[in-house]
């Protein structure tokens, strides 16, 4: 190679410099973030006992899924939205902050009243509805407040300050469970929720405190974001549920042993799918920048980081598979399923970041109709395949279906994706056409 050719091509590893500075510090900060999850959930696990784990674990399932209702799908057009002008700052913030409060409230006052109809934290009604409310509290409108504040920082490309607040959430709260288990002897779920509370309104001061040097909200709905809004969180509800059909046919037709080892090992699961998840947080502004005159603007790009993702989703999963015999001494050697559990399932991390460059990339160009379509679709069937399969087979069925699931996902992700970009390029050829 000639000297002014190997100058150009350092000179392009230099530009891709940057970008994997930012990969680095995203992933490792969600890395971190999601051992400090594991520890806390493993802490938690031990010192709660499994009927007052149960309840935690119960309570927690259906914040989750309202938490996805919390804010009608805002942070994303602020995301979108403030990564292409960040003048429109204010008025984006004043639109989240609206909906988050009006949301929050509504899903935390039909919560206090419904859930302690199924579950008793306490013996004492009045108290039962105290701390189950507090709990919706924390689990939904701070924990959402929370995550918001993340997205802020990632619509200004301040990754340095949403990895602190992904980091600082995840030890936060794996400090508040050694307070309170390890050296004040907290064994009741009662006992917890106070700390957890706490620990959640620590995190959400900071939050706030950060955020104060971008401006105050002016205040008012975006109503042509509403309906896209809406778009972008009824797919993460429906995935909710259908994350929550195979647990929910396996406690019906299994051991205990091996409903605790299958969710413990999804959950560690999920947590291998954040090294692609760091991609995206990072990427996804420079996404929405290079569609906004068209998805076929960033066609390149997006292939580019789809070959970055899989080989990084391959990565996590062989990396998963060679430590799992290590995970009994984090949980308990009483999860005697849980190796075996996690060296099954850890490679549908690949199929799923494939279908997940695909649906990030038609978020970012703003093409949230065909985006919850997959999203939406792909959980209303996955849920009825993986509770049939678990019901007729338990608990192959269930490896089997993820896969079935997850593979399907992916095709018809790239399916829609593709369909989409060619659209956008027709148009775009449409319109630059001279007229005869």
């Amino acid at each position: 190679m000639t000297a002014p050719g190997l100058i150009q091509k350092m000179a392009r590893l230099r530009g891709f410099l940057p970008m994997f500075l930012s990969y680095a510090a995203s992933g490792g900060s969600l890395i971190v973030s999601s051992f400090a999850q594991l520890l806390t959930f493993a802490i938690l696990a031990r010192f709660l006992g499994v009927h007052e784990f149960s309840l935690f674990v119960a309570i927690t399932a259906v914040s989750a899924i309202a938490v996805h209702l919390c804010g009608l799908g805002a942070t994303e057009c602020l995301v979108r939205r403030v990564a292409r002008d960040h003048a429109i700052y204010p008025r984006m913030l004043g639109h989240n902050l609206i909906l988050i409060a009006a949301s929050g409230l509504a899903l935390i006052l039909i919560g206090a009243v419904a859930l302690p109809f199924f579950f008793d934290v306490s013996a004492d009604p009045v108290v039962n509805v105290v701390e189950i409310t507090l709990m919706l509290v924390t689990n939904i409108l701070l924990v959402r407040c929370i995550l918001f504040a993340e997205q802020v920082f990632i619509a200004f490309s301040d990754f340095g300050s949403a990895n602190k607040v992904v980091m600082g959430f995840a030890l936060i709260r794996t400090a508040a469970a050694v307070l309170a288990c390890l050296i004040f002897g907290v064994s009741t779920l009662s006992g917890w929720i106070i700390w957890q509370f706490a620990a959640h309104l620590l995190m959400l001061a900071f939050c706030v405190q950060a955020l104060r040097r971008l401006g105050r909200p002016r205040w008012g709905l975006v109503r042509e974001e509403l309906r896209l809004g809406l778009f972008f969180s009824i797919p993460f509800i429906l995935k909710a549920a259908r994350q929550n059909a195979d647990l929910l046919v396996l406690s019906l037709v299994t051991t205990a042993e091996i409903v605790s080892s299958y969710s413990v090992a999804r959950r560690i699961i999920e947590s291998s799918y954040l090294s692609v998840d760091a991609l995206n947080r990072i990427v996804y502004p420079g996404t929405a920048r290079a569609s906004q005159a068209g998805l076929h603007h960033a066609a390149e790009r997006v292939s580019k980081i789809f070959a970055v993702a899989f080989t990084i989703s391959v990565a996590a999963g062989a990396t998963v598979y060679v430590f799992a015999p290590l995970l009994p001494f984090l949980f308990g050697h009483e999860y005697v399923s849980l190796v075996g559990f996690v060296r099954v399932l850890c490679w549908v991390v690949v199929p799923v970041a494939c279908w997940a460059i695909a649906l990030e990339a038609l978020g970012a160009a703003g093409h949230q109709g065909a985006r919850a379509s997959v999203l939406g679709t792909g959980s209303l069937v996955g849920a009825g395949i993986a509770a049939w399969a678990t019901w007729y087979a338990p608990p192959l069925g269930t490896f089997v279906s993820y896969y079935v699931i997850e593979a399907a996902m992916a095709a018809a992700a790239w399916a829609v994706y593709l369909s989409v970009v060619t659209r956008s390029r027709q148009t775009s050829f449409a319109v630059s056409e001279p007229a005869e």
